[in-house]
């Protein structure tokens, strides 16, 4: 179906593509705007990434996170938001094509901004994503949660020391931010969220393992910053295993290779990717379509107005965007999105072409990563000179808490997230622990759901050709 728009005179209408921080501050950004918006994304909420390791870990809600899109643009009069995954878009006719299960809805526009956002990237080994869920999605976390908790529950039952410690073996794969940030609080919650909960197991002597391909933890913040990090995982617990590649991974365990070329064998129920990210697959459908060049992580190659080149009407900001010093963080979307707001206002009210647009420019506000309670790191560049602030430690941390409150959505979410965060961070408590088997299991449920969706397609297919061929059968005779 397409979409109707019953202003008249017609205005101009912008289409938004995905809910992340460069779609949601884009559409905020033309709130008095004189046209019509249309949001459309493949979730419902917007999430607040950053803090995806908080749910997986137990410190947060989901809600708090993740509000409801539309709730959130509620007030926003001129923007609509629709769900549906979009598939397709026409750049000759500028229509958009989304879909929600059977239903596939056209949106026609005059302005497109692209913010899908990126995937996990597994290196060419998908096949790894059944075994270790990334850290991308509401339901990742959710996934990562009940399995941590759940080997916690496994362990318990069982009475052999070799499966135990196979249970409460728990590999992070990958040493950025993400990979410390959820490496630190495993080893937190076992330590002590979890101490003295069970009878047959003591969780303090679970393992947990950060690996990485890469010679240095947090290597974009410096070896400085990256060597105070590795200090603070290893009073922890934490191993770190470093010139570390996966090259299999499987229910049990993975099998890793070091610098050596020697391959070893960790037994590990439990396993995080954090190790890479690969833009939207909407990429690869603007290279068909435009013949925009990609990098090799899929990203497109937009102009210095972040425009695709030869679509002056067609943004991509965000993850999806490569851009020359403009990094994968919440501040490069945000800036990005607003970018591509001012330049369609600009053009509205002002009559700006494209070629009078200034180039965007990347404000670097600086880098922060959380390794544990009380410890974090920062990076912040100095103005005026090419030097970075760095420290680590409590200060850091609470500067991380500080710009984190500031960037959730909602008073309501950073009051609870603030309650939340008193409790876990002054005790040992975490609030949010609940697990059900749905979320453990919905990824193999979902898996068997397609095969058998395949089967039935198979066999109906089979009974026509059947059918078919019995129809010709009776049908030589009299010819």
């Amino acid at each position: 179906m397409t979409v109707p728009r019953t202003d008249t005179p017609r205005r101009r209408q912008v289409v938004i593509v995905g809910s992340g921080f460069g779609g949601l501050f884009a559409a905020q950004r033309l709130k008095k705007a004189d046209c019509d918006v249309t949001l459309v994304a493949k979730t419902t909420s917007h999430l607040f990434q950053p803090m995806l390791y908080q749910l997986a870990t137990g410190i947060v809600a989901e809600g708090e996170i993740a509000p409801a899109t539309r709730v959130v643009l509620q007030k926003q009069k001129n923007t609509q938001v629709l769900l549906g995954e979009v598939f397709d878009i026409d750049v000759e006719n500028q229509i958009v094509r989304s879909q929600l299960l059977e239903r596939v809805t056209d949106l026609p526009y005059d302005d497109l901004i692209i913010a899908a956002g990126a995937d996990q990237s597994y290196f060419g080994n998908d096949h790894f994503a059944e075994y270790a869920p990334g850290m991308k999605t509401i339901d990742h976390a959710l996934e990562l949660r009940g399995r941590i908790l759940g080997a916690f529950e496994q362990a318990e039952l069982s009475h052999d020391p070799v499966e135990q410690q196979k249970l409460m073996t728990f590999v992070v794969v990958g040493a950025g931010p993400t990979g410390v940030e959820m490496a630190g609080q495993i080893a937190e919650m076992s330590d002590k969220t979890l101490k003295g909960a069970f009878r047959n197991i003591d969780p303090t002597n679970a393992r947990v393992i950060l690996l990485d391909a890469a010679p240095a933890v947090l290597a974009p913040f410096g070896e400085k910053l990256g060597a105070k990090a590795v200090k603070r995982l290893e009073k922890l617990g934490v191993e770190i295993q470093l010139n570390a590649m996966v090259t299999d991974l499987d229910y049990d365990g993975l099998t890793v290779r070091g610098k050596d070329g020697t391959e070893r064998r960790i037994e590990s129920q439990c396993k995080v990717w954090s190790a890479g990210v690969q833009a939207s697959g909407l990429g690869s459908v603007l290279q068909e379509k435009t013949g925009v060049e990609l990098d090799r992580a899929g990203r497109v190659k937009v102009g210095p107005d972040l425009a695709v080149p030869g679509y002056p009407n067609l943004f991509v900001v965000g993850d999806m965007m490569a851009v020359d010093g403009v990094p994968g963080v919440a501040q490069g979307a945000i800036q990005g999105g607003r970018y591509a707001a001012d330049a369609i206002k600009a053009e509205i009210t002002r009559g700006q072409t494209p070629e009078q647009r200034t180039p965007f420019s990347y404000f670097d506000k600086g880098s922060m990563a959380t390794v544990s309670r009380f410890s974090a790191v920062m990076q912040v560049p100095i103005p005026g000179t090419k030097k970075k602030f760095e420290t680590e430690g409590y200060f850091a941390w609470l500067g991380w808490l500080a710009l984190h409150l500031v960037y959730l959505v909602g008073y309501r979410n950073r009051l609870n997230t603030l309650v939340n965060w008193f409790f876990a961070f002054s005790t040992r408590g975490r609030t949010q622990l609940a697990i059900t088997e749905q979320q453990v299991y919905a990824r193999s449920a979902l898996k068997e759901l397609t095969y058998l969706e395949r089967l039935r397609v198979a066999e109906a297919e089979h009974k026509e050709r059947r059918a078919a061929d019995t129809a010709s059968e009776a049908v030589a005779p009299d010819a």
